[in-house]
């Protein structure tokens, strides 16, 4: 084998590398809460992030002229096995929602108002936050478990 190609090879091989590295640390996003957020502090501004929170109904602000929504998330908790102990995660969004301590973030979202976008439901936001702590969100996806309540009855082993 001739040794130009060998180098040609190494050095096509190390760029398409490379592109692969550069690409998927561009385009990774960090999955975090709305306490773990604000616990970060400027550090995140303008990063891209997957923020998830508890809906606070009243907030929620739509303009059909503009397709600009607004609204804000509490904080509440991500990890399942602590939802499943605070009484599922019905239980975990409505406690975010009453309680006045927990942290808050306004969301900004241009498009569609979702369905399913309504008190208590569970948002999971992909987008970036601003200097002034507004989250600017590119993409909304709304989870409203009191819909799927009824749908699923109540599983016993015999």
């Amino acid at each position: 084998m001739k040794p130009k190609f060998l180098v040609g090879g190494l050095l096509i091989l190390a760029a398409v590398a490379y592109l692969i590295f550069s690409s998927t640390r561009a385009s990774a996003e960090r999955f975090i809460t709305v306490q773990e957020m604000e616990a970060e502090g400027p550090s995140i501004v303008g990063k891209s992030l997957r923020l998830t929170g508890a809906v606070v109904g009243d907030t929620i602000q739509y303009d059909p002229n503009t397709l600009t929504l607004t609204f804000e998330v509490a904080h509440a908790p991500a990890d399942y096995e602590i939802t499943e102990e605070q009484g599922g995660l019905a239980e975990v969004l409505h406690q975010a929602v009453i309680d006045p301590n927990r942290e808050h973030v306004k969301v900004i979202y241009v498009g569609v108002k979702p369905d399913l976008l309504r008190n208590e439901a569970q948002a999971i936001m992909t987008g970036k936050l601003d200097a002034n702590g507004v989250f600017h969100a590119d993409e909304l996806l709304l989870k409203c478990p009191t819909r799927y309540e009824e749908a699923a009855p109540d599983q016993t082993s015999s």
